[in-house]
């Protein structure tokens, strides 16, 4: 068996996960050279909340990010997270935006695309990766691993299965929260390999102490690509180091060769990176955290969660929160922890602690129950469904989400226009979803002093923002539309930083 190969995330959830999103450009380059000499599979440089920080907080064009690391680094496929229709948001987007995106990345230098959806529904992957095909790029179709009783090995292979028919060049095993134990990672990674021709990769973090050794049993398996980080934007919340992941393969028939000597270079340098981003990193990220085990919760989201309590005057009841968790995610089909359902779960959580249970529904919640984000894994609890219509005036939907939106992308391009912005893809993309970032960002304001957005600007109808923040992403003001006693409230919530 050849030896399995690394990606590394260092550039994106690497710092995503320790340090909120804030390692500029700047602080990347230096080491890009030095990543791209060592040999690994790829390079994760872009996506998730990066596009977010670049505008929001660090006055930066995320396609000048990915250009200027794809001359720095070009010998080594540069890899995106893509959250599938919704692109880098939290809402769903029409076909045609979703493509204007993903062709400006492609040009742009981006090599494989990491496409996922939240609900782990197909449906919401298929646009994002026919054009990934389409620009001839290396669509990796991911699978969002989460335990309940209706996810099973057999669901997931099923998925796996699907994602290749749909054209997929690769799997990838998301593994978000960091819960999947050695023996699960062994048995799935052996059922995907029996099944399908394509390679696997496996994505953990280290959250609960596991990452690591869930590598090294998937690595047994067959699994063909893991991916870790660089100390000390490793372990904790993000991806097992590199180095340690190499010790712990000492003597095994495939452990891959890093030259030792550059994986030093690069701790140094990211040692003075994280220094210098240290009003942004905490403890609670760094260190092994068991809870996420029983809350399932993704570790960021958890140390982040607290501080989210305390502003709502409710610190002294997060071990009531965090069980409430799971009773909000059954009403809601079991759905998977990841952004952006991990948000919506935890806030509906806090306000069925707050307001007694299931009496205030944010409009995200009710938005899952009614299926505009897609179809849930499991059954919707049929009372939640029923309050939902009753509340809404509307009912459940059954087709693809995307179908139900008008195309946008000349709308945005029109609205650009009015502005005074250029009109290229690029700009009607980051325009569809951080309209007062990108616009502050063009006409020269300092990022401190952009506004921040509420909400896409309206080409077509999606549902409303997400409130909360995931320690893994960045976010702004968001708009929620509470329901109380039936009747429907517009309210605008700010996440005040430390």
């Amino acid at each position: 068996m050849k030896p399995v190969t690394f990606n590394n995330t260092v550039l994106r959830d690497g710092h995503q996960s320790l340090a909120a999103t804030r390692m500029s450009t700047a602080q990347m380059l230096p080491a890009a050279p030095i990543l791209d000499e060592i040999g690994f599979s790829g390079l994760e440089t872009w996506g998730g909340a990066t596009i977010d920080s670049c505008l929001r907080y660090l006055n930066e064009n995320p396609f000048d990010r990915l250009r200027a690391l794809k001359k720095a680094a070009p010998k080594t496929p540069q890899i995106m997270l893509l959250r599938g229709q919704n692109i880098v948001q939290y809402t769903s987007f029409p076909d045609d935006v979703v493509e204007a995106f993903v062709r400006a990345n492609a040009a742009a230098g981006q090599d494989v695309f990491r496409v996922f959806d939240a609900l782990n529904d197909t449906r919401n992957l298929a646009t994002a990766i026919k054009t990934v095909l389409d620009c001839k790029k290396h669509a990796r179709g991911e699978i969002c691993y989460t335990t309940s009783p209706v996810h099973t090995i057999e669901a997931f292979v099923k998925m796996g299965i699907e994602l290749e028919g749909m054209g997929c060049h690769s799997i990838g095993i998301k593994d978000m929260s960091g819960i999947m134990t050695p023996k699960i990672a062994y048995d799935l990674v052996k059922e995907l390999k029996g099944k399908l021709g394509i390679p696997i990769v496996l994505h953990t973090h280290d959250t609960a102490g596991l990452g690591a050794a869930a590598y090294l049993a998937a690595i047994e398996a067959g699994v063909d690509i893991v991916e870790t980080s660089i100390v000390p934007f490793a372990n904790g919340t993000g991806q097992p180091d590199t180095v340690r992941m190499l010790a712990l393969l000492e003597g095994h028939p495939r452990r891959p060769d890093y030259d030792p000597a550059k994986l030093q270079q690069l701790r140094l340098h990211f040692e003075d990176v994280y220094q210098q981003l240290s009003k942004f990193t905490s403890p609670a990220n760094e260190r092994v955290d068991s809870d996420i085990l029983v809350f399932q919760v993704p570790g960021g989201m958890l140390s982040n969660f607290r501080n989210q309590l305390a502003e709502q005057g409710m610190a002294d009841k997060f071990d009531e929160v965090v069980r409430e968790i799971p009773v909000v995610r059954e009403a809601l089909g079991w759905i998977p922890l990841v952004t952006p359902t991990s948000q919506i779960v935890g806030t509906q959580a806090m306000m069925n602690i707050k307001f007694g249970r299931w009496k205030m529904i944010c409009q995200p919640a009710q938005d899952i129950a009614l299926g505009k984000y897609g179809k849930a894994p499991g059954p919707i609890n049929p009372e939640i469904l029923a309050m939902c219509e009753k509340q809404t005036n509307s009912k459940a939907v059954t087709c693809r989400p995307a179908d139900l939106l008008e195309p946008g992308l000349e709308g945005y391009r029109s609205q650009c226009a009015e502005k005074g912005l250029p009109t290229t893809d690029e700009i009607a993309v980051l325009f569809a979803m951080f309209p007062q970032q990108i616009e502050a960002l063009v006409k020269g304001v300092p990022a401190a002093e952009s506004k921040p957005a509420t909400a896409p600007a309206k080409a077509a109808e999606v549902p409303a923002q997400i409130p909360a923040s995931s320690g893994s992403g960045v976010n702004g003001c968001r708009e929620m539309v509470l329901t109380i006693d039936g009747r429907r409230h517009h309210v605008l919530v700010e996440k005040l930083e430390a």
